[in-house]
């Protein structure tokens, strides 16, 4: 037996002693996680500077208070939500009341990424254990600082038989996919995505893909382009574009590309000073290999702005590039770090049939102060999910679910949708005995057909 099946075996018996199943025993789990983030806060921000060069504000708002966040919600619903609800049952079976049951699948893996450590891990974490479930985190390697002080909180905080962590480590995603999980949360790129896919496939294990894509930045000339540019500089070049729903291109009226540029450059000298690579707070890439990636994306494009780079501190200035073509490697893949795209449209039609050429994606970011170009792409474009008028923020909310659609993923979470993603939605009509009406038995005749019809019609 390997060790990840005797991890898999052990979280069953514990399962099976019916524990998780109370949302008692669920809220007080939550509560220790709470209380296991705040005591280890200083810590965690010491792993994301060391793993991706965070600084503590942006470490705070994008995966410690995410995190905090989102357990303030599900602390605060996770009794209602596990509650059993009634809906109505249909006349032609009165009298019947019907039910409806959410169950925990059972053990569940979550394999986290590297790009936000903490927050794609404890994220869905959070609605495994407010549904009841047992969980298996796998971290990731390119992130080892992060991975220990996660497989830290969960070790002090939890039986390895109930919540535990497979550390990073090459071939060990391929060996766990290999067990028979109750179901799998999977966040990373598409590729990985589809082997995920076709391991769960194997065992008929359902899963919820949180992938990227392309994500397009759509400025119009009714956009306010002062402050479109400070915030599309601001989601592009967090975390040094290393973030999954960071506008990918730029989309931009022929008409205002010039002043936009302006702009875009003077903020990001702003925000970044004018030597970003010797800016203490600017964010390195996570390691060579995607370092080297990025600057292959680079070559033979037309640098509008930046384009130098540090090896030896992995860093890369945010990097503006001037009208791309389609087919180029910068626009065939998820730059997935501190490369912007600029391409002009001279119609919100053009610039909608570009996008839609392409797969769907993660996000969509409209800059624009009509309200019918705003309705248009929401209505035109299939997009997982957007911010008109800012870009990244639409995710910060418990209220609403996260997801991709098509090539972007499957499946969504947040709040309330990341209990209903760890559930099992069961239910069950429980019918009355007092009264039995005889329409629906042998042997039919006219009248049991006027009957159905009547009631079901």
């Amino acid at each position: 037996m390997s060790k990840y099946s005797e991890i898999l075996a052990k979280q069953r018996e514990f399962f099976d002693t019916g524990q998780t199943l109370d949302p008692f025993f669920r809220k007080k789990q939550l509560q220790l996680l709470k209380r296991a983030i705040k005591q280890n806060e200083q810590a965690i921000n010491e792993a994301l500077r060391l793993d991706l060069n965070k600084a503590p504000l942006e470490a705070y708002t994008t995966e410690v208070g995410f995190i905090l966040q989102e357990l303030g919600y599900m602390i605060n619903s996770v009794l209602r939500l596990a509650a059993p609800k009634m809906v109505l049952s249909p006349l032609i079976h009165f009298p019947s009341s019907t039910m409806v049951y959410n169950e925990p699948y059972g053990s569940v893996l979550i394999i986290a990424p590297w790009n936000y450590p903490l927050q794609l891990a404890f994220a869905p974490l959070i609605g495994a254990i407010a549904a009841g479930n047992c969980a298996v985190i796998k971290t990731s390697q390119y992130a080892p600082n992060c991975s220990k002080i996660i497989a830290k909180i969960i070790s002090e905080t939890y039986d390895p038989a109930y919540i535990t962590v497979v550390e990073g480590e090459p071939g060990a995603s391929e060996a766990i996919l290999e067990e028979k999980f109750d179901y799998i949360f999977f966040t990373g790129s598409v590729e990985v995505g589809k082997s995920v896919m076709a391991a769960a496939a194997k065992n008929l294990t359902p899963v919820t893909l949180e992938l990227g894509g392309k994500s397009p930045c759509i400025v119009t000339e009714n956009a306010n382009i002062k402050l479109a540019a400070k915030r599309i500089v601001w989601g592009k070049f967090l975390n040094s574009g290393q973030t999954c729903i960071a506008p990918d291109y730029i989309l931009v009226s022929e008409k205002i590309k010039d002043e936009l540029i302006t702009q875009l450059k003077r903020f990001i000298e702003k925000q970044y000073t004018s030597d970003p690579l010797t800016y203490a707070d600017y964010p390195k890439i996570v390691n060579e290999r995607h370092f080297n990636r990025l600057l292959r994306l680079i070559e033979g494009e037309k640098i509008i702005s930046g384009g130098k780079s540090d090896r030896d501190k992995l860093k890369i200035e945010p990097t503006l590039l001037d009208e791309p073509a389609a087919d180029s490697p910068v626009m065939s893949e998820e730059i997935f770090g501190p490369i912007l795209p600029i391409i002009s449209f001279d119609t919100i039609e053009n610039a909608a049939k570009y996008i839609k050429k392409r797969p769907k994606p993660l996000a969509l970011y409209v800059f624009s102060e009509c309200k019918d170009e705003q309705k248009y792409f929401v209505k035109n474009v299939s997009f997982g999910g957007g911010t008109i008028n800012d870009t990244i923020i639409h995710i910060s909310t418990s209220a609403a679910g996260f997801g991709g659609v098509g090539d972007s993923g499957m499946g969504k979470y947040h709040g309330k949708a990341s209990f209903e993603t760890f559930s099992h939605s069961k239910t069950v009509m429980k019918k009355g005995n007092w009264l039995d009406f005889p329409y629906r038995y042998h042997p039919f005749s006219d009248f049991n057909l006027k009957v159905v019809k009547f009631f079901m019609h």
